[in-house]
């Protein structure tokens, strides 16, 4: 709980948004310390009158202890900006979130992941290429992030669990107000093990219109790329796609007929330079996930004990186990017996003629 509890409090009330906490974060680095700031020392972090106001409204008010308390009811965990599992592809756009509430989990390979986004009224043809899309990619370990909206973000998130893959739903309303109420079902599903339900809004925010484009820019932030299946020129959705083409992230939208309305936008995404997809594999090529995975799997290679901490800085090249015994200090039983774990762990491997390297990074 350490300073989240401050965190919590302070997002409570609407006019500190993520920019304000980012700030306040910036200069106190611990927000237990904004209680026993002054008007100075607030105006200095870059807040105005009204934040200023807002901040004090809170101290005055609310009771980190208590707001606390209300989130284990929900069951309900915290991520903020500063720790470590905090999400790094959403660290790296320019407004990112400050707090974020989850029910669930969000895992590390979730940051190989792909925003899905689409009309609300889909047509049969925006309901099958969303669906074989989907299960395909989440067949492939890709992790489908959309918004639990009706229409194709729903049919995104069962097609990925149908898939047996794992699911991000960003809502834009507090946890504890699943919207729609049709979907707290899937939200449940969700909530069970294939993913996350999250939302950087506090308990008791109503599914209001202007919090749907701040929940889009959550969506594509946490996604490598982004995919509208239909969407009308005046969609949602194509915020979603705007947010991704600002933070430099891939924009892939499903073909339409001219004639459909819901294939307008999406049709005019390819136009503005949105990669055209026709099947999974256009998705795979473009984000060139394998090697996103290597990479991955390199960062996950982290010592379980101080005698494979030692071994695994000498086996960056293939290395023999006598020159193991030699440079690492270790007992040849010791050896022996922690190379075995690592090999069944996945982390090292065999090259054979009693040579054993890294596989991937320290």
């Amino acid at each position: 709980m350490d300073d989240k509890k401050y965190w919590v409090a302070l997002s409570t009330h609407q006019k500190i948004g993520a920019r304000t906490l980012l700030k306040l974060y910036k200069k106190f680095k611990v927000l237990e310390r904004v209680w026993s700031a002054g008007t100075y020392a607030l105006s200095e972090a870059g807040l105005n009158l009204d934040q200023i106001a807002a901040v004090k409204e809170v101290i005055l008010k609310k009771n980190p202890e208590k707001e606390w308390e209300k989130l284990q009811k929900y069951k309900i965990d915290i991520l903020i900006y500063p720790d470590k599992d905090y999400p790094k592809l959403l660290k790296e756009i320019p407004d990112p979130p400050g707090i974020l509430y989850v029910r669930g989990k969000i895992l590390p390979s979730d940051e190989i992941a792909l925003a899905v986004v689409g009309s609300r009224k889909f047509t049969s043809y925006g309901e099958q290429a969303t669906y074989e899309l989907v299960y395909s990619l989440a067949s492939q370990k890709i992790t489908i992030v959309s918004g639990l909206a009706l229409g194709i973000d729903t049919l995104a998130h069962r097609a990925a669990l149908e898939a047996g893959g794992r699911t991000l739903a960003v809502l834009g309303c507090g946890l504890d107000q699943i919207y729609p109420v049709s979907n707290i079902r899937l939200a449940d599903k969700i909530i069970a093990g294939s993913g996350a339900i999250i939302s950087e809004f506090p308990l008791g925010t109503p599914a209001l219109r202007f919090n749907f484009p701040i929940r889009n820019r959550i969506i594509a932030g946490l996604s490598l790329g982004t995919l509208v299946v239909e969407a009308a020129l005046n969609s949602g959705s194509l915020l979603t796609a705007t947010a991704a083409i600002d933070y430099n992230r891939e924009v892939f939208a499903v073909p339409g007929s001219i004639f459909s309305e819901t294939s307008c936008g999406t049709n005019r995404l390819i136009k503005m330079g949105a990669k055209m997809v026709t099947s999974f594999e256009d998705i795979l090529e473009e984000l060139s996930l394998e090697d996103k995975r290597a990479k991955n799997q390199a960062r996950e290679i982290i010592p379980d004990s101080p005698e494979e901490e030692i071994l695994l800085k000498l086996l960056k090249q293939p290395i023999l186990v006598d020159l193991l015994v030699q440079k690492s200090g270790l007992e040849t039983a010791v050896i022996n017996s922690t190379l075995i774990q690592l090999e069944i762990k996945g982390k090292v491997r065999n090259c054979g003629g009693s040579q054993y390297v890294i596989n991937g990074k320290l």
